[in-house]
């Protein structure tokens, strides 16, 4: 028969006896009350699935783990977690990230972007790929050129607007076949004034398409503003999901502590235009959700492999602008998803204005 005595024994071989705030017995019931290292939600996951399995591997089956895990309170965080000096007017930056190139990340940022706008929020796009930038063709921006304008005696950049975006890339200020030669410094420096050089105005969201993999446009994104969270973008394969684990490795790490918001699975599926009810895996099955349970950390969507995503990038009208279509539908599930995973992150972080969002009503469509 199981006794008290005995979980709490287990609880100290496991190490996480100072977590717990409550224990009881119930015949094969064994309820445990647990206080999270951190308020992020990737750790409670985390806590949450190494409990269970830990508990099924000692007791067995039969032992029914209620578990109840909350998390510490806002003086319990340490409250330097949200780095950097926030740019007035901006409540929320999202960075979008890859551990490796060619999933579609930019074409995922791009489509969450304007399904944001058309959810009613005010949505900002900063392409923070110097040496590859691809928001002026995806958005039908090639070839304008931000105007300089006066707020409150000094000369900002006016970020170039389409699709209810405003939207600042490198690729606005050099040629469509000029390549930028820049080292790390040149590269974080014109980063950088894209980010305070310019007049975002009020904005719900700035979401930031980093380059991918990691280096120094991403330290410098991180020691520039204070990052809300990240979202990640990969594909089912093998090879790309371990460079996922990477790029997630780098937003945990102790020093830089930057929320993971979730994970979105591109391409994960193939659904040909003629049979649409069929689906067909051509990279992997569900890799993203078993990498995510992994980590503990949610699965935002999963974005199918259809022409017409390729096809609307190309000519400058994102796919999620196709109202009433399936891919639109989904990318709107999607930034939902992402919506109430920062909500949750923003009530479990000491509140600051940087990180708050004010209300939710944005969620449902414009009238």
């Amino acid at each position: 028969m199981l006794t008290k005595a005995k979980v709490q024994d287990f609880l100290k071989e496991i190490e996480v006896d100072d977590l717990v705030n409550n224990l009881q017995i119930m015949g094969d019931d064994v309820y445990i009350d647990m206080t999270a290292h951190s308020p992020a939600m990737h750790e409670k996951k985390k806590l949450e699935v190494a409990m269970k399995q830990a508990f099924a591997s000692e007791f067995g089956e039969k032992i029914n783990l209620k578990l109840k895990i909350v998390s510490p309170e806002p003086s319990e965080v340490q409250q330097n977690q949200i780095k950097g000096k926030e740019i007035p007017g901006i409540k929320n930056i999202i960075a979008i990230a890859s551990g490796k190139g060619g999933v579609g990340k930019s074409t995922v940022a791009a489509n969450l972007a304007v399904t944001l706008a058309e959810m009613g929020f005010k949505v900002g796009l900063l392409d923070a790929d110097i040496y590859g930038p691809s928001v002026p063709t995806m958005l039908d921006t090639e070839g304008q050129k931000p105007i300089s304008v006066d707020v409150n005696g000094k000369s900002l950049m006016k970020p170039i607007e389409n699709y209810g975006i405003k939207m600042l890339s490198i690729g606005y200020f050099s040629g469509a076949n000029q390549a930028v030669v820049w080292r790390g410094p040149m590269a974080s420096k014109a980063l950088q004034q894209l980010l305070r050089d310019a007049y975002w105005g009020e904005l719900d969201f700035l979401l930031i398409d980093l380059p991918p993999g990691t280096g120094d446009i991403h330290l410098s994104i991180i020691q520039e503003v204070p990052v809300t969270g990240a979202v990640i973008v990969s594909t089912p394969q093998h090879v790309a999901l371990a460079d996922v684990r990477k790029g997630i490795g780098m937003f945990t790490m102790e020093s830089i502590n930057i929320p993971v918001l979730g994970l979105i699975e591109n391409m994960a599926y193939f659904t040909p235009e003629e049979l649409p009810d069929n689906k067909y895996y051509i990279f992997g099955k569900q890799g993203a959700q078993y990498l995510a349970e992994d980590l503990g950390i949610p699965v935002l969507g999963e974005i199918p492999l259809i022409q017409s995503i390729r096809e609307a990038g190309d000519v400058g009208r994102p796919a999620a602008l196709q109202e009433g279509s399936a891919i639109a539908e989904i990318y709107r599930k999607t930034a939902q998803n992402m919506i109430e995973s920062l909500v949750e992150r923003n009530k479990n972080l000491p509140p600051t204005e940087a990180v708050k969002i004010t209300t939710m009503a944005g969620c449902s469509p414009k009238k």
